[in-house]
């Protein structure tokens, strides 16, 4: 609607002004009306684009149409300037050529003092819809207008003066609306070179000024963001696109990068309103340790890994590991797996001297209990019984809880909680727990696994 309006309103300026030109001859109104008539047609132009652009994204222009305001405000430059070349080369004949009699009237700046009127008004319309929809084709058809407001002021200053020459009998104040003329040229150009880079730097696809840097310190100082590596931002109309690719760690989960590169997109919407696409690529932490590096070297092979442990003896260095496998595979598939795994070990810049690989089944069924509950609760009793006794002998331990025994595939497994003093480190409690699981299997040899789940005191 906006646009159709500033059509409208460019028709009737130049109505209004190509009368005044018959009526006065003077340049001043003549480059009015020139411009004016350019403005028309930057107006079509800008209506038609901002239709073209609305549209919504398809199979031949997956970024949207907003180009077509770009283009459109190109075309515009192209206009503004042979407009301006135009009253420039009228200026100087009427200068050094030839003399054309101007003939100022009061209807000349009553028509000039209605298209001021209405040159402001449509500016003021028109910034402020472009602002609210971020267009920039309404925003250079405001542009326009705004221009009209200072070049109509000067065109009736030079009329002005052209009539107070002839009132007090001036001659050479009848040389002003050829000045007034090459006053409104130098806008033209002014407004033109403005708009021209502008659109060019958008066609071009130039990054809006501060707005990478702005995106890139922002992106920086997020949670998992290691390093920004490159920041890219185009626009198209009053869309905006913008490809981040950034530094994460290696050892994290897909989903904990997914998660990182939904928050980045969230805060790259915060600062623009965007189309963002993040690309994460794994990289080690500047003060990654030597048993990191494997458990990264393990998960970028895809192999799940526990019990990880490394020791040094005599200046060599042991690592000893548990690797999960399928429990389908057979040994000479898993073994293939774990020296696959061996050797990428041995690689690392550590260069460990023997890696021993203990191959597990990973565990991928859901087993089923095989015996009655009463002979299972009462092993329950008796395993919680017995270790409350060895509270005396391990000082760490408080009370033991929650004990559940059950027969799973002619195995009896146990698991239990064992509250603990809070202020242990992980690693003292879990010396602890291994301490009590094989006083628990010693104890009771029918079963096969214990499981403890350590808590702290007033934990649950």
């Amino acid at each position: 609607m906006a646009a159709l309006l500033s059509v409208g309103s460019a028709v009737l300026l130049v109505s209004l002004k190509t009368f005044l030109v018959v009526r006065t001859s003077s340049l001043g109104v003549l480059s009015e009306a020139l411009h004016s008539g350019l403005d028309l047609i930057a107006a079509i132009i800008t209506f038609l684009s901002i239709r073209v652009s609305d549209q919504p994204a398809d199979e031949r222009h997956p970024y949207g149409h907003g180009k077509f305001e770009n283009f459109s405000a190109f075309v515009e430059t192209g206009l503004l300037i042979l407009t301006a070349l135009y009253v420039i080369y009228e200026a100087f004949e009427r200068l050094f050529f030839r003399t054309v009699h101007i003939q100022p009237s009061w209807i000349a700046f009553v028509v000039l003092g209605i298209a001021l009127v209405i040159d402001v008004t449509r500016a003021r319309k028109l910034s402020h819809v472009a602002r609210r929809y971020a267009s920039e084709a309404l925003e250079a058809d405001a542009l326009h207008f705004s221009t009209d407001v200072w070049s109509t002021l000067v065109v009736i200053a030079g009329i002005g003066l052209v009539w107070a020459g002839e009132t007090w009998n001036v001659p050479w104040l009848v040389y002003a609306d050829a000045m007034a003329g090459l006053v409104v040229a130098a806008v033209i150009l002014w407004v033109g070179s403005r708009l021209g880079m502008r659109t060019l730097d958008a066609l071009l696809d130039a990054a809006p000024h501060g707005l990478q840097e702005e995106i890139t310190r922002a992106v920086g100082r997020m949670d998992g963001v290691q390093e920004v590596h490159r920041v890219r931002v185009r626009r198209a109309g009053n869309r905006y696109f913008v490809d981040a690719t950034v530094g994460v760690p290696r050892t994290a989960s897909l989903e904990q990068v997914h998660y990182w590169s939904d928050a980045i997109e969230r805060r790259v919407g915060e600062i623009v309103p965007a189309d963002v696409v993040v690309h994460a690529e794994p990289q080690a932490p500047a003060n990654e340790n030597f048993l990191e590096s494997i458990r990264a070297t393990a998960q970028r092979l895809g192999h799940a890994i526990h019990d990880l442990s490394a020791l040094q003896q005599d200046g060599k260095l042991f690592v000893d590991l548990h690797l999960e496998v399928d429990d389908t595979l057979t040994l000479s598939v898993a073994h293939a797996q774990a020296t696959e795994l061996e050797e990428a070990i041995l690689e690392l810049p550590e260069h460990p001297e023997e890696v021993n690989i203990h191959i597990e089944p990973m565990g991928s069924n859901i087993a089923t209990t095989s015996t009655s509950a009463g002979e299972m609760m009462q092993l329950a009793r008796a395993i919680e019984e017995f270790v409350n006794t060895l509270s005396t002998e391990y000082d760490e331990l408080v009370n033991c809880h929650d004990v559940h025994v059950r027969q799973v595939q002619h195995r009896i497994l146990a698991s239990c909680h064992c509250v603990m003093k809070g202020d242990l480190s992980v690693t003292q409690v879990h010396d602890v727990t291994a301490a009590l699981e094989d006083r628990i299997k010693e104890r009771f040899p029918q079963i096969f696994r214990v499981t403890i789940h350590p808590e702290p005191i007033g934990e649950r």
